[in-house]
């Protein structure tokens, strides 16, 4: 069924290519993943906004995606079937933070730039081709194949998304992803933090431990949330606040649990609807996290980092896996108990020598001018192809 579907888009792309000429500043954005204003592609919009050449933007998102599916609503089915495919044939650049399916069944002239950026800086675990299977890989391969520009973080990891992507590397460019630049830039930074604190007066002076754990794929089927929060909270000074940056389907879950409602009062909070997480990880003295690339932006603040492990063996052995050795790899001390993170929390032992390690190994560039090379190398009007 949702291959009838791509086709349909296709069909219609093919319609408006036919009849309709390319805008050489226009702009389509598919944002299916970070809809925030910290995302690769908002970070890249703003920027060529703010340069005032008149390029023009048209988006899908997520929303777009739920309404063409619901049934009966054939406003959202008209826009997305329709409305986008006529947007996206009259484009000269295309935007993505994920794989688009629809891209399969479509083959763009080849003055259009379909820019890949992904939306995360790095990866710990396998992804796309590398462990995808059977018909989705296929159609994800073919998808992939439409990418004129992946953009990635440093030569490391061009190999890597080489093969989750299945490109060439000659297609995988070097320029530094736009969401990291804000990391580069303390006056922004500082605005972001007292914005946070004037939101959270509450929080301001407290010892902030932000646990963004990664989803699982089992967890869709069966939400669950392996850190005890209420011990955490019962064994750290009254001054540490908990802050859970954990998927919807897993927040709602813990939300019902009885100890959530008895931890709430005891320095526990949701920051899982927040709509950007760069701004927690600026205020946040403390990452919890496991298996998440949310450590490739949490590096370059130089604040301690725990990775709660606690199912390494399966999620290596019967999960995505890893490209290089788990534990040789991340920048921090891997637990498997809550009682390590206690203890580790209490005594604040962190060696940061290995962040910086971490820091020059994934990036190339520290300078924060990531969206600005992408733009003179992809988007300045003098610049040719690659």
């Amino acid at each position: 069924m949702k291959i009838f579907g791509y086709l349909i888009f296709a069909g219609f792309y093919y319609i408006f290519r036919f009849f309709c000429s390319i805008k050489p500043k226009k702009v389509f954005c598919i944002v299916t993943h970070d809809g925030s204003k910290d995302g690769n592609v908002a970070v890249v919009v703003d920027y060529l906004e703010k340069l005032n050449k008149g390029y023009s933007f048209e988006f899908i998102k997520k929303e777009d995606r739920k309404l063409a599916k619901k049934p009966g609503i054939w406003k959202g089915k008209l826009s997305f079937f329709v409305v986008k495919p006529y947007h996206l044939a009259t484009s000269a650049y295309v935007l993505m933070d994920n794989t688009f399916l629809p891209l399969a069944y479509i083959r763009f002239s080849k003055r259009v730039r379909i820019v890949q950026l992904w939306h995360g800086t790095g990866t710990i675990k396998r992804f796309g081709q590398d462990v995808n299977t059977g018909q989705l890989k296929e159609l994800e391969r073919r998808a992939n194949s439409r990418i004129t520009h992946l953009i990635v973080n440093s030569e490391q990891s061009k190999k890597e998304y080489a093969g989750s992507f299945g490109v060439a590397k000659d297609k995988v460019y070097v320029y530094g992803l736009p969401r990291t630049d804000l990391f580069f830039n303390d006056r922004m930074k500082e605005e972001r933090r007292k914005a946070f604190f004037k939101q959270h007066p509450e929080l301001a002076g407290k010892k902030l431990v932000l646990y963004a754990p990664t989803l699982r794929d089992q967890e869709l089927k069966e939400p669950r949330l392996s850190l005890d929060t209420e011990r955490i909270i019962k064994e750290l000074p009254k001054d540490y606040v908990l802050m859970l940056r954990l998927h919807p389907f897993v927040m709602e879950m813990y939300q019902k649990n009885e100890q959530y409602k008895s931890a709430i009062r005891e320095n526990v909070i949701s920051m899982s609807g927040y709509p950007d997480i760069n701004t927690l990880l600026l205020v946040a003295d403390y990452l919890i996290t496991d298996y998440s690339s949310v450590i490739f932006e949490y590096c370059l603040l130089k604040k301690p980092m725990l990775f709660y492990a606690y199912d390494l063996e399966e999620f290596s052995d019967h999960g995505r896996g890893f490209y290089r050795p788990y534990k040789e790899f991340v920048p921090g001390r891997v637990t498997e108990t809550t009682e390590e993170i206690i203890d580790l929390l209490k005594r604040d032992d962190f060696n940061l020598e290995v962040i910086n390690s971490f820091i020059n190994s994934n990036y190339q560039y520290l300078d924060g001018k990531s969206t600005e090379r992408l733009y003179l190398h992809i988007f300045d009007d003098e610049t040719t192809n690659g």
